[in-house]
């Protein structure tokens, strides 16, 4: 049919008498149609982004306590005939018809009450996305604050607990009672103190009291109220039987139930209750907010990252649930309870096989620094998670066609299913309802608000996060968070990695979970079968539902990213003991292997710390923090250039790691360390691991052999296997070293690493470890609950009473105390009183003691006369000095004293300076133009003095003094060596000649800063350049010489590290100021600067060539190939764990013995 038809393009008339074919072909040569088409198209594009950008479709993004339900269209609205698949009624009535859409477009609009505070003296301010009703710390004024809810006077949630001595005939027994039941349960000489301070020495105590006493039947009144009912608490322990399907390989659903029981757990709804309603929940922090810090120095602004209140995810959870539509009749303010899981299997005793699988609950409205406080009361232990039965062993083994490698897999697969079913039973309807409508309770100001619990995260080590991820140990995508397969591990700090690990997030495969356990259940495939893993596809997934996505998926709890990093096992059990051991192995390969290491641990014995030969968690710190001189000088000189950088990037990296508090400067810091690490853990692979033959060490040796013992089916490999160290290569294709790049993007979510490390669980299992020696080692997990409600029980008592806390319980709130107003404190006790002229004639020719009364009087003018000590320049007459009057030449000596200063995370610290243990100090340099901002001092006596100076008039005041005698180093000069964060090497020092006059002087306590780490430079040995050799009093310890050579231990902790910086928070503005003028300003990185540049000069001032991405790696494919199957042994003895049942423990006892 021909009908007039027009282009009805912009720009174009045509229009003719045709059919629609001629319509199409004029368009086709058409441009004003060509270019209306793609702009028609871009606006398209760009409508599909602007919905993708809107919140009504976000559904993943957020980690919100409920999801945001659309809104639904009205029939005015709906406009179906915008759809091309609407049909008329008439036609095709099987088609789905489209949802509509709307005409009108609904947005919703957010208004926000925001708060700033002004900044206080350090510059730190606070933001608040919404004013907030309640705040602990007392930052915020109270009439700034938001009062919407009203005030509830109420009596206590506790069940039927009363004053002392309740439970209890009189005071005398519950005092006693008491005091058993808290503290050490092995009683030492402060416990018997405190038994007569408190108990005996008491007021109420009467020993008439104790008449007929029984242990026994005061313990079950404490169990037991009088009337014979035990005390229920709503958050009390409960035990529940657990079931899980064992597949028989029959088919057709047969399965076998397996019945565990006594698992002992408390409902985590009733412990957030029971939270809201304890003293600690005055310190509770209910509004999130961002901390910002405009720095004193320049006035620039940047944001601080610290508590997991101050986090995005919390940020992001509580706009996202202010967003959501209010409970039907409810106006409460609504508020989240931060919830904080830890995991971990623990050995309970030295000696034996008792284990305990605790889980602990911390909630992160709480301060850090009280939830690291084992004794602070914060840790809530919610349950203890079952082990799987022996006896599934044995119901495994009597299946019908099951080989030996199955019996292995389906015994992992029971003992996943067995976890995910015990946290089946804690995320009950109770919590899930919670979780999605909030519950109403009482806050610590009396005002009802509506707390929503949301989980943010989930502290555990690797063998237990691949059993909430619900995927393999070790297998071809290791990670728990990402789906990066491990052959690209070995890419670590390239851009290729760190866009793979955001492009490649884990999701749950929910479909393919399903089909697979089809496959088990109803069709009788073996768990690690082909259809089962085929179904599974990639990712290393299990089939096992996983409760927290079948749970708590569709309210946004995304179970991967809770998943944190783990520092402890991560690195210092980890990478760094990986690289520690290898570096061990390569002296073993040098000539003379054996005498170099035994020159390792002389070096090690000599600093104090490495005095034991059983190395545990922190003792691998302490190595890291040392390792420098240590190892300097035992490789050929190439190689020990490399290794000197390597362990300095490492250390400085851990250093970052470790702050309390970041902000968007140290943040930056952080990527860029972390690049140049990854450089340097490449280039020590490549170039230095290579020149070597490196075998496992002796303990190594010994280790496989115990596990190939074990083993029987592998007897004959272990005949020809076993029989000598096998060949050991560095491995960076691990899951340990792959996780070093999600530090960063974990602290900005969720605070500082010491917000959420495992060793706050570590520190918990030592009140579990102290009860188990009081049970009957029977149904040990019940005796522990018990054990746990009487200490909960009597602190309960002791708050109805209003005591106050003993000395093992520290108040949470209690706000940490200000420094002292005194900047150090030396004891004025004169027990040891110090003639001056005995002093000297037994110190007679000592250079230590040449002028030391000149020197003494020169130094008590300076401080009488508020002249200024940093000019050491005027020189006083002998007619000046002959003023200062010295009762009886007598001087007070002291072996200690304390200095205090602010950390950079605003906390107040103390040194104890120890003339035999601790004796060096820095000070603030006093040169004009320094090229370092410190002096270095080693104090050889502290001393307290009564004088005054003689008066013109006869008129005497007599004024005390503390003095410090000390001993001065000096920097080498820069043409000697050059040290430095970009040359990564530490700063030295080396005592001053005697022959200076100022090498012996004495010092102002108050010009000390803190105690100074100074490490022996052992490749420079021993000598008497500085001092002649013999005894002084220069010498302690009756040495005849001294080290040549000192290295500043700048990583001995993390305040001493930020001291050497210019951005330490806390520090004050002139120790800052003098930092930058030395070493520069340190700017903000972009923290999209994570590729690794074209060849160029390295931090580290040597020259190589750096490929890039793709070059690189095929230049190591086949060392990444063969490094997967030769591993660093830290792997191994993770996949044993799998095939063991068990999870690991906290027994940290792998020492090494070189």
């Amino acid at each position: 049919m021909v009908s007039s038809q027009a282009c009805k393009a912009p720009g174009c008339s045509w229009e003719k008498a045709t059919d629609t074919r001629g319509l199409s072909r004029h368009r086709a040569t058409c441009q004003s149609y060509n270019k209306y088409r793609i702009s028609a198209s871009q606006r398209r594009h760009e409508r599909a982004k602007e919905a993708a950008r809107s919140p009504l479709t976000r559904n993943r993004d957020g980690l919100i306590p409920r999801p945001f339900e659309n809104i639904s269209l009205s029939d005015k609205d709906a406009n179906i005939s915008d759809h091309i698949d609407a049909l008329p009624t008439g036609h095709g009535s099987a088609r789905n018809i489209a949802p509509p859409q709307s005409r009108i477009r609904r947005v919703l609009l957010t208004l926000r009450d925001t708060l700033q505070t002004s900044f206080n003296s350090l510059g730190l301010g606070q933001l608040y996305p919404c004013r907030p009703s309640f705040e602990p710390d007392k930052f915020v004024p109270s009439e700034l604050l938001s009062m919407m809810c009203p005030i509830i006077m109420g009596e206590t949630d506790s069940p039927g607990i009363l004053p002392p001595p309740y439970h209890f005939p009189n005071m005398t027994v519950y005092q006693l009672m008491s005091w058993m039941n808290s503290g050490s349960n092995q009683k030492s000489e402060t416990e018997v103190a405190c038994l007569v301070k408190e108990v005996m020495l008491a007021k109420d105590f009467d020993i008439a009291h104790l008449e007929d006493f029984s242990v026994k039947n005061n313990l079950r009144k404490l169990d037991d109220d009088p009337s014979g009912k035990n005390i229920k608490f709503p958050d009390d322990w409960t035990q529940a039987n657990v079931t899980i399907d064992i597949p028989t390989k029959l088919g057709n659903g047969d399965t076998r139930s397996f019945l565990v029981s006594g698992f002992h757990f408390r409902p985590l709804v009733e412990v957030i209750r029971s939270a809201f309603a304890d003293i600690q929940a005055s310190a509770f922090h209910l509004s999130p907010f961002k901390c910002l810090w405009k720095d004193p120095l320049d006035g620039h602004k940047e944001r601080i990252f610290d508590e997991l209140y101050m986090s995005d995810s919390w940020l992001d959870a509580q706009d996202e649930l202010q967003k959501l539509p209010k409970e039907s009749g409810c106006s409460l303010e609504r508020v989240i309870a931060g919830l904080m899981f830890f995991s971990d299997a623990t050995h309970l005793a030295n000696f034996g096989t008792a284990k305990a699988w605790p889980l602990y609950m911390y909630f992160g409205n709480l301060t850090k620094y009280a939830r690291s406080a084992p004794n602070s009361g914060a840790c809530h232990l919610v349950g203890f998670l079952p082990s799987l039965p022996d006896k599934v062993k044995d119901i495994i083994s009597n299946l019908p066609r099951i080989s030996k490698s199955g019996m292995a897999a389906l015994h992992a697969h029971c003992r996943r299913e067995l976890f995910h079913a015990c946290w089946d039973t804690l995320l009950d309807q109770d919590f899930i309802q919670a979780y999605r409508h909030g519950i109403v309770l009482k806050c610590a100001d009396g005002v009802l608000c509506r707390v929503f619990p949301c989980i943010f995260t989930y502290s555990a080590d690797y063998p237990e996060k691949v059993l909430i991820a619900t995927i393999k140990d070790m297998g071809s995508c290791p990670c728990p968070c990402c789906l990066t397969p491990k052959s690209l591990f070995a890419s670590l700090g390239f851009l290729k990695d760190m866009k793979s690990r955001l492009d490649n997030l884990r999701v749950y495969v929910k479909a393919n979970i399903f089909t697979a356990r089809e496959y088990i259940y109803k069709w009788g495939n073996t768990v690690d079968g082909m259809k089962v893993e085929e179904a599974l596809g990639e990712g290393s997934w299990v089939p096992v539902m996983n409760k927290f996505v079948e749970k708590l998926g569709a309210l946004h709890l995304d179970p991967f990213r809770m998943l944190v990093v783990d520092l402890m096992h991560e690195c210092e059990l980890g990478t760094w003991k990986a690289l520690f051991t290898h570096l061990v192995r390569i002296l073993y390969a040098l000539p003379g292997g054996a005498q170099l290491v035994a020159t390792l641990d002389s070096r090690f014995r000599r600093i104090p710390t490495f005095g034991s030969g059983r190395l545990a968690v922190r003792d691998f710190e302490d190595i890291l923090q040392c390792a420098i001189p240590v190892f300097e000088g035992l490789f050929p000189a190439s190689h020990d250039m490399i290794v000197q950088t390597l362990l300095y990037r490492f250390a400085q990296w851990h250093a970052l790691a470790k702050l309390r508090n970041h902000s968007e400067s140290t943040l930056g810091f952080f990527e860029d360390t972390f690049k140049t690490l990854s450089r340097q853990l490449w280039k020590f692979r490549d170039f230095m691991c290579t020149a070597f033959n490196t075998v496992e060490l002796q303990k190594e040796t010994a280790a496989r052999q115990r596990r190939l013992a074990q083993c029987p089916e592998s007897s004959n490999v272990a005949s020809s296997e076993s029989s000598g160290p096998r060949t050991k290569k560095f491995n960076l294709n691990t899951y340990k070293f792959h996780a070093m790049g999600d530090y960063v993007r974990t602290i900005k979510l969720f605070g500082t690493t010491d917000s959420f490390t495992t060793q706050i669980g570590e520190l918990a299992h030592r009140i579990l470890k102290a009860f188990y020696p009081l049970t009957s080692k029977l149904d040990t997990p019940a005796q522990l609950a018990k054990h746990k409600r009487r200490r909960r029980m009597l602190r309960r008592v002791r708050e109805a009473a209003n005591d106050t806390l003993s000395s093992d319980q520290i108040p949470a709130n209690s706000p940490t105390p200000l420094c002292p107003q005194d900047h150090y404190f030396i004891a004025s006790s004169r027990n040891n009183p110090v003639s001056l002229f005995a002093f000297l004639q037994k110190h007679d020719n000592d250079p230590a003691t040449k002028g030391f009364i000149p020197k003494l009087k020169d130094h008590i003018l300076y401080r009488l006369n508020k002249l200024d000590v940093s000019d050491c320049n005027h020189m006083f007459t002998d007619e000046e000095r002959n003023k200062v009057i010295i009762p009886n030449n007598m001087v007070y000596s002291v072996q200690t004293m304390k200095v205090h200063y602010t950390t950079y995370d605003m906390r107040c610290e103390y040194d104890t300076i120890n003339l035999c243990t601790h004796a060096d100090v820095m000070v603030l340099s006093g040169e004009t133009a320094p090229t370092h901002p410190y002096w270095y001092a080693r104090i050889l006596g502290i001393y307290h003095i009564d004088t005054w100076l003689q008066g013109s008039c006869g008129r005497t005041e007599a004024q005390r003094v503390d003095i410090l005698y000390v001993r001065w180093f000096a920097s080498l000069i820069p043409s000697e060596y050059q040290s430095g964060m970009q040359r990564a090497r530490l700063p030295k020092v080396a005592f001053v000649e005697e022959s200076d006059r100022d090498a012996f002087r004495f010092l102002d306590p108050g010009q000390v800063i803190q105690g100074a780490h100074l490490i022996p430079s052992f490749a420079s040995g021993c000598g008497v350049s500085a001092l002649r050799y013999g005894k002084s009093l220069a010498h302690p310890k009756e040495e005849q010489d001294d080290w040549e050579e000192y290295y500043v231990g700048i990583f001995v902790d993390r305040d001493m590290f930020l001291r050497y910086t210019d951005l330490g928070v806390g520090h004050p503005v002139s120790l800052r100021r003098a930092v930058r003028e030395c070493f520069g300003f340190r700017s903000v990185a972009p923290v999209e600067a994570m590729d690794i540049g074209e060849g160029r000069l390295g931090n580290d001032g040597q020259d190589y060539e750096e490929n890039s991405d793709e070059e690189r790696m095929d230049c190591e494919s086949d060392l990444c190939e063969e490094s997967e199957d030769e591993g660093d042994g830290l792997e191994e003895s993770e996949s044993e764990l799998e095939d063991t049942g068990e999870p690991d423990d906290d027994s940290f006892d792998n020492d090494l013995s070189f």
